[in-house]
């Protein structure tokens, strides 16, 4: 692939928010409307809340920047101390947002689950369809569960989500930390959804963690990035830092991974640098674009390329 890279699209700072993560497009006929989520303090902690950004089509102007699209979860419920990632889908005249809740723990830092919130005003604001998840821990995937990316092909709702494997302590005296894989589920509804039960994306190295699938069709084939990074020592070594992967199917069951040929490292210098994570690729007038996050998990805003050649 050779991809342009036009640097940061929006900058979180310039906007008086804390972080920019996880940027997703819907696109209008005037403008695209890239959701994200910024932070706010809770005591010494940060919860996520969902925001939005409207962008001209060439990308040049930002209309407008609204700062909560939905309330903060309710006591003790699975989105109580966040949301993160927001991803949103177009359905008939409603937008459904695919939310991940997050809620602390104990013995270890969070659980999570995939929630659903719906949108009957073009997109302004959404209102959960219920208090609980759509999708959450079961037997053989018990904790976790996340990024909830849906699309509609061949007649069925599509999910891509995560889902955590193993809690470990990798370092004497270190907390723990999390080990998650991608897996697929499949609805009539959107609502309702069938497991396929397995990992879909092959490793590239022990202790992998994938995080945040988005899929699209394009030319005859469908085409997966993610991202991914090592389970210990990621958030500030640059080598085990998040990178952007991908894979490709023709049948929506068996993918083959090629990261190679995304052909997107990172620079020498700059705002994405040391990380890049939380892919966002969309289809617009036959052209592929890709939102992504930089540095810090997207403390400083999200960034746009465009495909020059697959």
């Amino acid at each position: 692939m050779r991809w342009k890279r036009y640097g940061m699209l929006f900058s979180s700072q310039e906007y008086g928010l804390d972080y920019a993560k996880s940027p997703q497009a819907v696109l209008f006929d005037e403008f695209i409307r890239i959701y994200f989520c910024a932070c706010k303090k809770d005591g010494r902690k940060l919860i996520s809340y969902v925001c939005f950004a409207d962008v001209s089509r060439d990308f040049q102007k930002i209309f407008q920047v609204c700062r909560q699209v939905l309330p903060d979860g309710n006591l003790g419920c699975f989105d109580e101390h966040g949301i993160f990632p927001f991803s949103p889908m177009v359905w008939e005249d409603q937008i459904y947002g695919y939310t991940t809740g997050w809620s602390r723990r104990v013995s270890v830092s969070v659980e999570t689950g995939i929630g659903l919130a719906v949108s009957k005003d073009g997109g302004k604001s959404f209102a959960r369809a219920g208090e609980g998840p759509v999708l959450t821990g079961f037997l053989d995937e018990p904790f976790l569960v996340a990024d909830g990316f849906v699309r509609k092909f061949q007649r069925l709702f599509h999910m891509w989500y995560i889902y955590g494997q193993e809690w470990r302590v990798f370092e004497e005296g270190a907390e723990p930390d999390r080990i998650y894989k991608i897996g697929h589920a499949m609805s009539e509804d959107g609502v309702t959804w069938k497991r396929e039960g397995r990992q879909i994306i092959a490793d590239s190295f022990s202790d992998e963690s994938q995080a945040l699938p988005c899929v699209i069709f394009y030319q005859g084939m469908y085409h997966m990035f993610f991202c991914f990074r090592h389970s210990f020592d990621f958030r500030k070594n640059k080598d085990r830092s998040y990178r952007i992967g991908y894979a490709v199917s023709k049948d929506l069951k068996n993918w083959s991974r090629q990261d190679e040929k995304l052909n997107f490292p990172l620079p020498e210098t700059g705002w994405d640098s040391q990380m890049q994570c939380y892919p966002n690729v969309f289809v617009m007038e036959d052209h592929v674009y890709m939102l992504y996050n930089g540095n810090e998990f997207g403390k400083y805003g999200f960034g746009l390329a465009k495909l020059e050649e697959l």
